[in-house]
């Protein structure tokens, strides 16, 4: 049996911690002279909503096991969701419930996608908090509870499990909670330095402070309405570097960090990473030199390597309109909508990594066949993957796809035509930002209907946390007592 006590002592502390973190923005409503009152009274309502669950006890002590880890994580992610929409309500920011949910959401699971036509006219506290919970969701904030839980009394494995993004089984340190704080200690310090580049390079300190927590989060969310083509030559390609370094696995960061160049460079999926965007980037300035006509060559590189490691890390900033560079190139970036970065990075998509086993694993079929009796293990990394891993990995593949598929027939039937419903799933199922069709790059999605923004939201979660840790709940094998 499901026990509830310590699931509802876990949302309370998260709802508390996100309650705080929304006070963080009232010094820049004072600095701008804005009303910071929606901001205090939301951050009042999660920490007395939060502060009440925490205060349900747990008197025989049952650990958190895998069944309560994956109902906490799913049950946090709508507490933090519906807590976050509070300041947009209570400020009139943004005053529709499907609108505000699908805003808060989008900035959660870091996706970018936004219903607001004029950014550049919002309150400046209120966008802060809109970047700040991309860089809440970025690592995922049950990562960071990981870290202080057990100083509460509180096991942390089975949430790390189910929130950490990608298929990775590297660990920093023995301790899971050690683990955590070390990710976040690596989150925390990039997002400083980026922000302190980003002024040295001619960003005010408000817009670089916003653009360091969604760049680090891979989320995509900007101040200004034209996103990063506002910047300079030299800001984009400090973007570019610090959206890269966000789709690297931590692991592999935080080795390189230590100067374990070795280890580092053993990682299949890193080379992978680099490789692939290596070659889209020669591809695309050629296409895009060529083809359309451009005169400056520079600009053709730096816009083609801006939007494919935008899109591949599913940061999701726009540095041009890539939907008119033709269409090949629209084909091109429509796939990079699912590959996503590096396991154990805040990028979302499909993951580098099962790409590589898929791909792997096919092509060493091809030697079974011709040696049926010969032993041809996969190796990834120089270890062999176990067969129980390549079967998870080919079940999430397939599940991706059907959801995908479905997905897209959903939202056809709900009015969209084919080019934006596959545009707006694959863009949501990814948690990317921008799509094809009428949700490209230079468009949003505030035309959508309420009814599609609120499917869209369940997909972005759906996307964010990896399709099972949200679709096992709706199995009849969860819920069975034993």
């Amino acid at each position: 049996m499901i026990n509830f006590r310590p699931i509802a002592r876990v949302i309370g502390i998260l709802l508390c911690i996100v309650g705080v973190l929304m006070w963080t923005g009232v010094p820049f409503s004072i600095w701008y002279d804005e009303d910071w009152r929606p901001l205090i009274l939301s951050g009042l309502t999660s920490i007395v909503i939060g502060g009440s669950l925490f205060l349900v006890r747990n008197p025989k002590g049952i650990p958190i096991r895998k069944r309560e880890g994956y109902l906490i994580v799913a049950l946090s992610w709508l507490a933090m969701v519906l807590s976050g929409m509070l300041p947009y309500l209570y400020s009139g920011m943004i005053p529709s419930v499907p609108d505000a949910l699908f805003e808060t959401v989008s900035g959660m699971t870091t996706t970018g996608a936004s219903v607001l036509t004029d950014i550049e006219a919002q309150p400046r506290g209120l966008l802060y908090w809109r970047s700040l919970t991309q860089w809440i969701g970025g690592m995922g904030i049950i990562v960071l509870t990981v870290a202080i839980f057990p100083l509460l009394g509180i096991g942390g494995i089975e949430l790390f499990a189910a929130e950490a993004p990608g298929p990775t089984s590297d660990k920093l340190h023995p301790r899971i909670s050690e683990t955590a704080k070390r990710l976040w200690f690596l989150y925390v310090g990039l997002t400083i330095l980026l922000g302190f580049l980003l002024v040295v390079f001619g960003l005010a300190p408000y817009e670089a402070i916003n653009h360091a927590l969604t760049t680090m989060a891979t989320g995509g969310f900007s101040t200004r309405n034209a996103s990063a083509a506002a910047f300079s030559p030299a800001v984009q390609y400090l973007l570019i570097l610090f959206m890269f370094f966000a789709g690297v696995n931590y692991t592999v960061l935080y080795l390189s960090f230590k100067r374990r160049w070795t280890e580092v460079w053993q990682s299949d999926e890193l080379k992978a990473y680099i490789g692939l965007i290596v070659l889209l980037a020669l591809f695309c300035t050629i296409q895009v030199y060529y083809a359309t006509g451009a005169n400056d060559l520079e600009q053709s590189f730096r816009d083609s390597l801006f939007q494919i490691v935008s899109l591949i890390t599913t940061t999701g900033f726009v540095s041009a309109d890539y939907t008119s560079w033709g269409t090949n190139l629209t084909l091109v970036f429509f796939v990079l909508l699912s590959i996503g970065a590096c396991a154990g990075s805040t990028s979302g998509g499909i993951k580098l990594i099962r790409h590589l086993v898929f791909f792997k694993n096919s092509y060493l079929e091809f030697k079974r066949i011709i040696h049926p009796s010969a032993i041809v293990p996969l190796r990834i990394n120089d270890q062999v993957v176990p067969g129980r891993i390549i079967t998870h990995i080919f079940n999430f593949l397939l599940l991706y796809l059907l959801v995908f598929v479905f997905g897209s027939i959903i939202l056809a039937t709900m009015g969209l035509d084919f080019m934006t419903a596959i545009g707006a799933m694959a863009t949501s199922l990814g948690n990317v930002g921008p799509g094809i069709g009428g949700v490209g790059p230079v468009d949003n999605f505030a035309w959508l209907p309420a009814h599609v923004k609120l499917f869209l939201s369940f997909v972005m979660i759906v996307g964010r946390l990896e399709i099972f840790t949200v679709l096992v709940l709706f199995t009849p094998y969860f819920w069975r007592l034993n």
